[in-house]
């Protein structure tokens, strides 16, 4: 594979776009085959991206929360098709009389039915987020599984189903279990940890003319951190991804079922004319007769996306410290690179 054209595409992109940072990863079957940071963490300093600098993953997150919630489901503590008012009972929505049809599965795959609600990141325990969500007023588009409209605010009930099944906080079990099994040892939830930290990206936006570039902070989140709140490198993100084509296994060790863990990239409903959401991944199913299975996420001062091709055993990502930055053409590059396929093809 020659990575020139790419590395030429990628360059002239980031001049363009006034991109500060971007990391890249490429992983065939475990082995790392390409890895490299271009332009800076922190421009004003002069410092270099590398595929070690922590960035914000943003909503990549979701896909170790779904896998989390499957591996719960494996131990028998909970079953996805089971009405979420199983183990939340305080679950209420107003314009839903009967709570029982929202399942967990609908929670996974963005098909409560309802509607985003305005963003509240002073909430921090879940208690409070189920008092919001029964509060408001929301606009109810369908009934559960019939369509798909993103919702991080029924999103990160998953994080409260953790906490009820396990009898620890969110972020403790997804680091015990994921982070630290996966030795996932620059990835974090937690502010304090990322101050501690050396070779953290700065975050930037853009400007409205998107000519300059303005220094941003990390969110703190609340609840929302069931969603969004990993911070991670390109090089922890491959060892994630050989935790999906290696089918479940890490180091011969079965951290989850192959019949489970496939269930995240089950089309459970179409999005676009060739795209279906599964459990916190998008699936493209026929690009150039394979399977991509990724998800992408924004912050501010984060673009960023993950994914892999279950038939070759490939994982590439792709972060970047900036904001609004369609980082998925990056990935379909790096992609039509890795399979020598025509350089412009792509899956819009």
């Amino acid at each position: 594979m020659n990575w020139e054209r790419f590395e030429t595409y990628l360059n002239d992109k980031m001049k363009i776009e006034n991109i500060p940072g971007v990391a890249v990863g490429v992983s065939i079957n475990g082995k790392t085959v390409y890895k490299t940071g271009f332009g800076y963490k922190n421009v004003e300093a002069n410092e270099p991206m590398t595929p070690d600098t922590i960035c914000g993953i943003a909503s990549i997150t979701k896909s170790f929360t779904a896998l989390a919630i499957l591996m719960l489901e494996e131990e028998g503590l909970l079953f996805v098709k089971d009405p979420v008012i199983n183990y939340l009972p305080e679950f209420e929505i107003k314009g839903i009389d009967n709570m029982s049809e929202i399942k967990v599965h609908h929670l996974l795959t963005h098909t409560t039915g309802l509607s985003p609600l305005e963003r509240n990141e002073d909430l921090n325990k879940f208690s409070e987020h189920l008092d919001y969500i029964k509060s408001q007023s929301n606009d109810i588009i369908g009934k559960p599984g019939e369509k798909f409209n993103y919702c991080n605010d029924t999103f990160l009930l998953l994080g409260a189903i953790i906490e009820k099944l396990t009898g620890k906080l969110y972020r403790r079990h997804i680091t015990d279990v994921l982070l630290n099994k996966l030795k996932m040892y620059r990835s974090t939830m937690s502010l304090e940890e990322i101050d501690k930290l050396d070779n953290v990206s700065t975050l930037y936006n853009l400007s409205p003319e998107q000519k300059e570039l303005v220094q941003t902070s990390w969110l703190k989140l609340g609840n929302y951190e069931v969603g969004g709140g990993i911070r991670s490198t390109v090089t922890d993100l491959l060892k994630y991804g050989n935790l999906f084509v290696n089918k479940g296994y890490l180091n011969g060790e079965r951290l989850i079922s192959y019949e489970n863990l496939k269930k995240m990239w089950d089309k459970h409903i179409k999005i676009a004319d060739n795209s279906y959401y599964g459990n916190a991944f998008v699936i493209t199913p026929d690009y150039n007769g394979l399977t991509l299975v990724d998800h992408g996420g924004g912050q501010p001062g984060v673009s960023s996306i993950f994914g892999f091709i279950p038939e070759k055993g490939i994982v590439i990502t792709v972060l970047c410290n900036v904001k609004g930055i369609r980082v998925d053409h990056i990935w379909i590059k790096a992609i039509n690179t890795v399979l020598d396929l025509p350089f412009e093809s792509s899956r819009d």
